[in-house]
């Protein structure tokens, strides 16, 4: 069953643009060349986006590809298909690396053990529900990356399929 969803490059350093390109390509099976294009949020940094189809997990993996290279503002979406929910990853280098699962309107399902752990971290005292509820919603990495995709409005888009 294929999904597709779309990359999006926020922020990297142009020496780190060509790495990019390889995993993603890497992960899709085709040779990758991306619409890089200043960002304005960041001075000296690139950005890019592209749409993609293939298997569902391939989100994860395209995530999973670029995590840890500390210079790089991402995110990955992936949409709802027959046989599994949608995603979505965001990563920042303070922050690290968000997933939610998406449902078929977009929205953040959260599962239930993680609501229970957020309810008892709450309950012991270690944080407040309130910044526990917030995490689970991803807003520490939807306040980092909003600059970058306001600067982004209006970037190119490419369409790349998973070769299967």
């Amino acid at each position: 069953m294929t999904t597709r969803g779309v990359l999006y490059v926020h922020s990297a350093p142009r020496a780190l643009c060509p790495h990019v390109e390889w995993a993603i390509a890497g992960v899709l099976g085709v040779r990758v060349t991306l619409d890089w294009i200043r960002q304005p949020a960041a001075p000296g940094t690139w950005r890019a986006e592209f749409s993609w189809q293939g298997q569902a997990g391939t989100a994860s993996k395209l995530a999973s590809a670029l995590r840890g290279w500390h210079l790089l503002r991402f995110e990955v979406t992936a949409e709802p298909c027959a046989t599994a929910e949608g995603e979505r990853y965001s990563s920042t280098p303070e922050l690290g690396i968000f997933h939610a699962v998406t449902g078929m309107h977009g929205d953040i399902l959260i599962p239930e053990d993680r609501l229970r752990a957020a309810l008892g971290r709450a309950s012991r005292g270690e944080s407040e529900l309130a910044t526990e509820l917030t995490r689970l919603l991803g807003k520490p990495w939807d306040d980092e990356l909003e600059p970058f995709r306001y600067a982004g409005e209006g970037a190119p888009v490419r369409w790349l399929h998973q070769v299967v």
